[in-house]
């Protein structure tokens, strides 16, 4: 593809972007910003949050790791099922009921100011480490589709693309990306459907024809019933199931589109239906990952080391113009959809957990905000650049590992407050949260990586033992 085409793709992108968050913004104060006043259309918000929870990572990744470790990322997904279950009636309730706009607000409440201050620092790391693993994934496509051509350094790319991000999403915040993700979300479904059809109209197939070679081939292969290995079907499950939980329930940023709802009714019947055509798109990721592994073979296509790039490399090298201009639609649309949202609950967060923000004036608010706003967005770029020094992984596996240590003390802390109604020594509860990672990574070392994604369950165990140790009876 020429770079002039994919200048004038994101040149348009962008500008789509820029008029729904102008239409989204008017009138805006920081209330819209965090809560869009708690007026989006559950539909809305369902329909959006299927492309924040997809992401690059899905959109790249997924379909090459099936190379490596075919359909058994399926077994997480479908413990997402029970995860999403949890979230709709156990934590929705309460966010509702206690009206909250950092859903972190809640461990203030049961437990006391350092429990507060943990979960939302815990959060702030997690989201830091997950956004960059994903806009890391665009930024790579952004370098081999238009900068190489130009001789532009990769730090350039990063730059472009954070900046991009900022600028649509400074003012409206959340309001502005429930309606931009939808938008996102359609590109993104889109662009794998068309290459699905280009696919199989290239090797000769229906989509009938296709779906028999996937059924035939090894990589079609979903459940792994050996205990020792790191795909053993009920670790996956639970580990899908316990994912889904931290990285939507106990996540700042995919929470807060779910607030934005009118109600606790519209609010869970968004989870349900998200939940459902989720397990959906992820089936077509799969099969979309094995007609590329099918594909590049026909051709006599020599896989890359990082399987991470197949689709991109093929994308835009060898399926046509039109298959590389939806992919980079697509690929646009999956980072936006993620990172768009992320930047604006890091702000969120910081904001409201950090700096008292409930007590400031509306101008020194918006001050406060802008500030924060940018600040993170450096701070995005940076860990990105050295996440592109250090990765030599899938980086589907990658942000799993991460997401297992970062996430595992909120889902204890949490599960915690939940499930018992001990009440812990406050002054404690930082180092118990900092030493369950710690001891997470190195029993997981002595069991030669044996718990997989598992680790987050390992993880939200220990924390939960150790805050059981520094707490009493009410």
């Amino acid at each position: 593809m020429s770079p002039t085409l994919v200048i004038a793709l994101i040149g348009g992108y962008f500008l789509m972007l820029i008029v729904i968050a102008r239409l989204t913004s008017r009138g805006a104060n920081t209330q819209t910003f965090f809560t869009a006043n708690r007026q989006s259309p559950w539909y809305l918000v369902a329909f959006g949050m299927i492309g924040a929870s997809l992401s690059g990572v899905t959109f790249i990744s997924v379909p090459g790791e099936v190379g490596n470790s075919f359909f058994s990322y399926f077994q997480v997904v479908i413990g997402y099922l029970l995860g999403y279950f949890v979230i709709a009636t156990v934590l929705m309730p309460l966010y509702y009921r206690l009206n909250l706009v950092s859903i972190y607000g809640y461990l203030e409440q049961r437990f006391g100011f350092w429990s507060y201050k943990t979960g939302s620092g815990f959060f702030l790391l997690s989201r830091v480490v997950g956004a960059s693993f994903r806009l890391f994934l665009v930024a790579i496509v952004l370098q081999t589709a238009l900068f190489d051509a130009f001789g532009v350094p990769f730090w350039v790319s990063v730059m472009v693309t954070i900046l991009l991000i900022w600028v649509y999403t400074f003012k409206g915040g959340i309001k502005t990306i429930v309606w931009t993700d939808t938008l996102q979300t359609l590109f993104m479904l889109t662009a794998v459907v068309v290459t699905i059809f280009i696919i199989t109209k290239e090797l000769g197939w229906s989509i009938g024809d296709a779906i028999a070679q996937i059924e035939a081939s090894e990589m079609s292969k979903i459940f792994y019933w050996d205990w020792s290995s790191a795909r053993f079907f009920p670790k996956q499950f639970i580990s899908g199931a316990l994912i889904a939980i931290v990285m939507t329930g106990l996540d700042q940023d995919m929470m807060q589109k779910n607030l934005t709802c009118r109600n606790l009714k519209e609010a869970q019947k968004n989870v349900f239906g998200f939940s459902v055509v989720l397990i959906f798109a992820n089936l077509l990721f799969l099969g979309m990952g094995a007609l590329l592994f099918m594909y590049a073979n026909n051709k006599g296509i020599e896989i890359p080391a990082r399987t991470d790039t197949l689709y991109p490399l093929l994308a835009l090298n060898h399926l046509g113009t039109f298959a590389g201009v939806v992919f980079l639609l697509g690929i646009i649309a999956a980072a936006y959809s993620s990172a768009d949202s992320a930047l604006t609950a890091l702000t969120t967060a910081f904001c409201v957990d950090f700096l008292n923000f409930k007590k400031k004036e509306e101008e020194e608010k918006k001050r406060t905000r802008l500030k924060v706003h940018i600040g993170f967005s450096v701070l995005l770029f940076l860990v990105i650049l050295i996440f592109n020094a250090i990765n030599d992984d899938s980086v589907i596996n990658s942000i799993f590992k991460a997401a297992g240590y970062t996430y595992g003390p909120l889902l204890g802390l949490f599960s915690f407050g939940l499930l018992t109604k001990r009440q812990v020594i406050d002054k404690y509860v930082l180092p118990v949260c900092l030493a369950a990672p710690l001891l997470s990574y190195f029993i997981d070392l002595a069991s030669g990586s044996w718990f997989g994604f598992f680790i987050l369950a390992l993880n939200g165990a220990l924390t939960f033992i150790g805050l059981f140790f520094i707490s009493k009876k009410p």
